[in-house]
């Protein structure tokens, strides 16, 4: 067996173990609610990760030459995919959902953090069962943050490079002198939202059972719900406030909240990527509020507002959540809602999409290209954080643009096949490339994924996990040279 074979299969070891450990809180739930079928899908699935993880720790030894910088495309990709495919199994064995097609989407949005759905009726499902899809979404955010952080570094591979990999566009710098000391911080960061927001929404009447599911599906941006309405049925002000508090804050690049508490608030309005972000989010709110306001004829200005910002700041951040059917809006308000689903959270944060970063370097592209148009002898720096970004970084960002428009058109185009009218075909292509969620059409915030056909489901659980693993890390793979060992 290869070094590089031998090194994959055992991480994937230790990747079934830790998905064990993580199987026994949903194991626990069913037990206490005598959920027998689920139970037994619980417990089925963790012996199966506990022996196989065990065995594989066991029997394979490590190689003595250490994994190249380039392997880490094939650990990480493979690494989510087996957990998707773990995840999959208590939805099938459990009779929850019993398609491997559908249970496999679950799986995927979940880990990915994206939130789309297959399920029509949300309630029917076992409370445990709705607990270990939601704890996916907890599960797949932090593993952005950490597992690519904390594990590849250790196994050889340049935790700045990692670092690079998350944060496409202006280097960001280590926050500690070693990224498994980053990965720990960062960590800690995300325990203490999920318990702050946890508190603060059993305050506001919530279940501890709701209020970590819906915690999960917030600092994870990830939009599962264990209602058939989403957040809309507590209606609660104070519950859908908080939740756009939290959802806000898990689109905020995360280095940026350990930096404030060494040197102060003032990074945060220093640092042009938050400050793009932020105004974002009051801008496209307002514009959507007085839209809404104007052709509702200023009725419930309070809820209106509240609506308005929610939506924005759950698809900016593609978290997902819904409390108000954005697709049913005047044409002007699902235009900036559609445009939000190409921008995503900031870099270094649990969102998915573009990423802030990458959006604001363009748009100062662009206005370089006009300066130079009207003074061709003008030597124009793209700046962020006023550091001079190198053209290796431009051109990185640029064609990470390119090539995620180029993905979503070819996934468009793939679930086209499948009948549905363009902007359904084409909402779907993006809100799972994004890991959003919630489309138009067809996938709009009331509907679900069901009425795809198996081979567009796979279509759209790929698209998640492209999405999710930030494209190049999943496309390497499909290059020949990738497989040819004397070539890089």
């Amino acid at each position: 067996m290869s070094n590089r074979a031998r090194d994959l299969i055992r991480i994937q070891g230790y990747i079934l173990l830790v998905l064990a450990a993580a199987l026994i809180i949903p194991c626990i739930i069913s037990l206490y609610h005598r959920e027998e079928k689920a139970s037994e899908a619980f417990s089925f699935t963790l012996l199966f990760c506990i022996i196989a993880g065990a065995v594989i720790v066991r029997f394979i030894s490590p190689s003595p030459a250490r994994i190249r910088a380039r392997d880490g495309f094939l650990v990480v990709s493979a690494s989510w995919l087996v957990s998707s495919l773990v995840g999959a199994l208590p939805f099938c064995i459990s009779g929850a959902i019993p398609s491997f097609f559908d249970a496999f989407f679950e799986s995927c949005s979940g880990f990915t953090t994206t939130g789309a759905s297959i399920l029509t009726d949300i309630e029917s499902l076992p409370r445990s069962i709705l607990f270990w899809r939601s704890f996916t979404h907890w599960l797949g955010g932090m593993g952005i943050l950490v597992f690519v952080m904390a594990l590849l570094p250790s196994l050889g591979i340049s935790g700045q490079n990692v670092a690079n990999a998350e944060t496409p566009g202006p280097t960001k710098d280590k926050i500690t002198a070693k990224f498994s000391d980053t990965a720990r911080d960062l960590y800690l960061i995300y325990i203490g939202m999920t318990v702050a927001e946890t508190v603060l929404l059993l305050f506001g009447g919530l279940s501890l059972y709701d209020a970590l599911v819906h915690t999960f599906g917030t600092v994870g941006t990830g939009g599962f719900s264990c209602y058939n309405d989403s957040i809309g049925h507590f209606d609660s002000a104070y519950v859908e406030w908080i939740i756009i508090l939290f959802m806000f804050l898990s689109g905020v690049n995360f280095n940026l909240y350990y930096l404030t508490g060494k040197i102060g608030i003032s990074v945060l309005y220093r640092d042009e990527e938050f400050r793009f972000y932020t105004g974002i989010v009051l801008c496209v709110s307002m514009l959507i509020f007085v839209c809404r306001a104007f052709y509702g004829g200023f009725q419930a200005i309070g809820e209106t507002l509240r609506d308005s910002v929610f939506q924005v700041v759950s698809v900016l951040t593609t978290t997902g959540y819904m409390t108000n059917d954005f697709d049913a809006w005047p044409t002007f308000g699902r235009i900036m809602i559609f445009v939000l689903f190409f921008i995503g959270g900031c870099s270094s944060s649990t969102g998915g999409g573009i990423k802030c970063v990458r959006v604001l370097v363009a748009f100062k592209l662009v206005r370089r290209g006009i300066s130079i148009k009207l003074h061709p002898r003008r030597i124009a720096h793209v700046t962020l954080n006023r550091r001079e970004v190198s053209n290796d970084v431009v051109i990185h960002i640029t064609n990470f643009i390119f090539t995620y428009l180029m993905v979503m058109a070819i996934g468009f185009l793939l679930i086209s096949l499948n009948g549905f009218d363009f902007m359904s075909s084409f909402s779907a292509a993006a809100t799972c490339l994004g890991n959003i969620g919630p489309g138009f059409g067809t996938f709009g915030p009331t509907m679900n994924f069901s009425v795809m056909s198996n081979f567009s489901k796979l279509v759209c659980s790929f698209l998640m996990l492209f999405g999710r693993l930030e494209l190049f890390t999943m496309l390497v793979l499909f290059s020949k040279h990738y497989w040819n060992s004397n070539k890089c």
